[in-house]
């Protein structure tokens, strides 16, 4: 089947994610101009593997974000070609079973990489200046002093320098900070360029004030900060993860908080999303946001525009901006 003339509707594209099209209609008048008729999920975002599985017959593209992409899911699409990806982990599809079946899945590697960048550094002024506590203070009618830990002038480690820990040092040089990276793919020109310095993640995790987590939910990296790391931090140490839950063991976190261990930490992924029952919701020194690093409007519009180009190019034979491979 081709991609027909506008109005003539030839594909179906299935769509999970709420915010797609806030902000702007373009990523879905470019699907309909396509002769793409936009499905849209029923169900709480992110969809489960039983919720997605009434919804994906006769379906020829989707559109997700968070969404269990499952084996299951991917079998049961009888007439699936494409699963783009409204972001940049995948951990949630099932790469495999998608290969095995033919069916491409893209990403949008730079739609919100500004944004998941500005929100690390925010969190770490909130969990540094106290700034959630202090407001939770004055709105119950209190006025108290916080001490807080300073910024300017500290050091910090970035464990991953893809786009996102990038343009994270990017705006730590604005705070004239110490940048100590760590990555297994080293980018000495780049480090040069910003003063930062690679070295080994025990002696980023020994000498920096604020540790910042930028990678990929993988075999390598699941819990790969547990008890052993947060031993090696700094008591006045603080940690921020605005990557996948799961590279942290919020049991070793809970227990490093709730015994001074570190600092404190400011978290917008978890294990478990909704972090529902977790122990860390009952500590006051970490601050906690629901996996908002992308919502960011910009963020939002250029992620829409990429997902449905992606689907649009791979229906039509063409090569997609960005292919998991």
């Amino acid at each position: 089947m081709e991609i027909g003339e506008r109005g003539l509707v030839a594909y179906r594209v299935l769509v999970t994610p709420r915010s797609f099209g806030a902000g702007s209609d373009e990523p879905i008048r470019i699907l309909e101009e396509a002769g793409c008729e936009v499905v849209w999920a029923t169900g709480n975002s992110p969809l489960t593997e039983d919720e997605l599985l009434g919804q994906v017959r006769g379906i020829d593209g989707m559109i997700v974000g968070l969404d269990q992409v499952s084996s299951r899911v991917i079998a049961a699409a009888d007439r699936l070609r494409v699963i783009s990806k409204y972001g940049v982990g995948l951990n949630n599809i099932d790469l495999q079973e998608a290969r095995s079946r033919g069916i491409v899945v893209t990403y949008t590697p730079n739609a919100n990489t500004e944004a998941v960048a500005d929100l690390t550094m925010g969190l770490l002024l909130a969990c540094a200046r106290k700034i959630p506590m202090a407001d939770r203070s004055v709105r119950s009618g209190e006025w108290r002093r916080f001490i807080g830990s300073a910024v300017w002038k500290k050091t910090i480690g970035i464990v991953g320098t893809g786009r996102i820990g990038r343009a994270v040092v990017r705006r730590a040089t604005g705070f004239n900070m110490r940048i100590l990276c760590c990555d297994k793919v080293e980018d000495p020109a780049f480090a040069a360029h910003y003063r930062a310095e690679y070295v080994p993640l025990d002696d980023l995790l020994r000498e920096s004030d604020y540790v910042t987590l930028h990678v990929p939910l993988t075999e390598e990296t699941a819990g790969f900060i547990g008890s052993r790391e947060f031993s090696l931090m700094k008591k006045t140490a603080f940690l921020i993860n605005t990557a996948r839950g799961e590279v942290v063991d919020e049991e070793a976190l809970y227990h490093a908080l709730s015994t001074g261990r570190i600092a404190g930490a400011a978290l917008d992924v978890f294990c478990s999303e909704p972090p529902t029952g977790s122990r860390l919701l009952s500590l006051d020194n970490v601050v906690l946001t629901p996996h908002m690093g992308a919502h960011a409007v910009e963020a939002i519009i250029e992620m829409g525009l990429a997902a449905s180009r992606n689907v649009i190019a791979v229906l039509r034979g063409e090569e997609p901006e960005a292919v998991a491979r």
